[in-house]
């Protein structure tokens, strides 16, 4: 047993370390405390801050409507920060929109001489708009179309920006009152268009492409223990990359409090929650999580959801 869980991690860190640092990797990361800490395996899973990012057809089973926000500090002066609201559109659909920023702060700027100049930054950003349909009671579809923006700094006037749309689609199947099934392709067709003419004079258009990524997952539920999991065959859209698989578990104490831990994305994390009344009985959730990857370097995230 030991055996098969070392491998399990060895594997997913090779894959993690392969593929992670292609366009895009921020929207790869993970998005909120408790996905985190549950490994990020949410493909099946309902994430109050985030209802749409793992699975856009979530929204379409949504009973109330969904605020969340979410920031996580990263070694190197990284960061990422989202923000979403979803809602159900009676009687049988459901919409969202959120956004997402990654990005680096505090990048010392240089002269050709070599002296110093003023501090950089670069980000990208994503703005995601979701809209799913319940076919029948128990089966949803989802779809999230992403408009993208990278910015990068190459002098203290000049700035070199790409920008492009993508796609995610989603598929939800509920098995029974407190267990899913969900199918995820992210980041169809996802890229970034450049054009460097105005700046080098060999220069011209570029089109840079994420990663597409199949997932598959579930959610089992018995008696206050939540276990969540999904695969993952990544593709850079003419090779097969690797499968990434990612699990974790949740344990809900009074139905308030939370203790979670989880594998995937080539990290390790745990976290906690606490859900209480703010205007209403259960209507905010505020999630902590702590997560240590291959190279040893940690991230705090902490994320808050308002139900109303």
């Amino acid at each position: 047993m030991n055996k098969i869980v070392t491998t399990f991690i060895l594997v997913s860190i090779v894959i993690g370390q392969d593929w992670g640092g292609q366009s895009g990797g921020f929207l790869r990361m993970g998005m909120t405390a408790k996905a985190v800490s549950m490994g990020g395996g949410f493909t099946a899973e309902l994430d109050q801050s985030f209802p749409v990012f793992h699975n856009p057809a979530w929204s379409a089973f949504l009973a109330k409507r969904h605020f969340g926000s979410s920031y996580t500090n990263l070694t190197l002066d990284r960061r990422l920060a989202a923000t979403s609201f979803a809602m159900a559109l009676p009687p049988t659909a459901g919409i969202g929109l959120a956004w997402v920023y990654g990005g680096v702060n505090n990048i010392q700027g240089r002269y050709s001489t070599g002296m110093k100049s003023s501090k950089m930054q670069t980000g990208e950003n994503a703005l995601m708009i979701t809209f799913a349909q319940r076919l029948v009671p128990w089966l949803a579809i989802g779809a999230n179309f992403k408009i993208l923006r990278y910015d990068l700094p190459i002098t203290e006037s000049d700035q070199l920006s790409g920008s492009g749309i993508g796609f995610d689609i989603g598929l939800l199947i509920k098995t029974g009152k407190n267990n899913t099934v969900g199918i995820m392709v992210q980041d169809l067709s996802s890229n970034y268009q450049w054009d460097t003419n105005e700046l080098y004079t060999q220069g011209g258009p570029y089109k840079e492409e994420f990663p597409t990524i199949y997932r598959v997952g579930s959610r089992y539920n018995n008696k206050g223990l939540i276990i969540v999991g999904d695969l993952g065959l990544i593709t850079d859209h003419d090779t097969y990359s690797g499968v990434l698989p990612r699990v974790g578990v949740e344990y809900s104490f009074l139905d308030q409090y939370f203790f979670r831990g989880g594998y995937g994305n080539g990290r390790m994390a745990f976290g906690v929650g606490y859900e209480y009344g703010l205007f209403k009985p259960r209507d905010s959730h505020i999630d902590y999580a702590f997560s240590l990857d291959w190279v040893s370097q940690t991230a705090h995230t902490i994320s808050y959801a308002f139900n109303f």
